[in-house]
């Protein structure tokens, strides 16, 4: 059980027994209401604030934000993604889930049926899977993004990329090579292994295919977006 969960449940189980005593049952759990907000709404209150304020950005960026009342992708996005967001406390995937509502009011991508399949990615997947698939749509591009030295290697696996760019995962290599077998049966890269040795320019191939362009794209940070 996560701590948030935990602290929802106590805070519910605290509420119902004060609420069971007579006389001053009533009036402790509505004081205790007031003073006490359960975390699951201080999520939700956060999450409804930040959506307001990226929205407010497209209309200062001339999109009409009166005609998403009539988009049905962008109700269902913002459905969807306010249901997982709220379960989940990584800001990384709270990003993610507010670039997808973004994008979709933009008409980023207008297949229902693969924005579903792109949410239930961020909603299954760790943080590292979407990392790891950053790395990989353009290894050369990713290091420039970081301003990061690239390495200098004449000729390794692919694994050596991932522990130079992220050393904390130097000793996890039954993590990081899960994580890349998790990735090619979702269809978003065209490598099988992550250890077979290539050149230098092998390593820094561009290895996502058009799908997981796609889905980097629709959970990547709206244009009219750069805080």
């Amino acid at each position: 059980m996560g701590k948030e969960k935990g602290k929802d449940i106590l805070y519910s189980l605290t509420k119902a027994g004060i609420g069971a005593i007579p006389l001053v049952g009533a009036p402790a759990s509505e004081l205790l209401q007031l003073i006490v907000t359960p975390p699951i709404e201080k999520r939700r209150s956060k999450w409804m604030l930040k959506i307001g304020e990226k929205i407010k950005k497209l209309e200062e960026n001339n999109i009409d934000i009166k005609e998403l009342e009539n988009n049905e992708v962008f109700i269902d996005v913002v459905l969807q993604t306010t249901q997982q967001a709220l379960k989940t406390s990584q800001n990384e995937k709270i990003e993610y889930y507010q670039n997808a509502i973004l994008n979709s009011a933009i008409g980023e991508n207008p297949n229902l049926s693969e924005i579903q399949i792109f949410l239930n990615f961020v909603s299954n997947f760790t943080v590292w899977h979407i990392k790891i698939l950053k790395l990989f749509d353009n290894p050369k591009k990713w290091f420039e993004e970081q301003n990061k030295e690239p390495p200098s290697f004449l000729g390794g696996g692919l694994s050596d990329i991932i522990t130079y760019s992220y050393p904390e995962l130097k000793e996890q290599k039954e993590f990081y090579n899960l994580i890349w077998r998790d990735l090619k049966r979702a269809g978003l890269h065209n490598t099988a292994e992550l250890n077979g040795m290539m050149t230098s320019s092998g390593l820094f191939a561009m290895r996502t295919t058009a799908f997981g362009k796609k889905f980097l794209k629709f959970v990547a940070e709206n244009p009219f977006d750069k805080s």
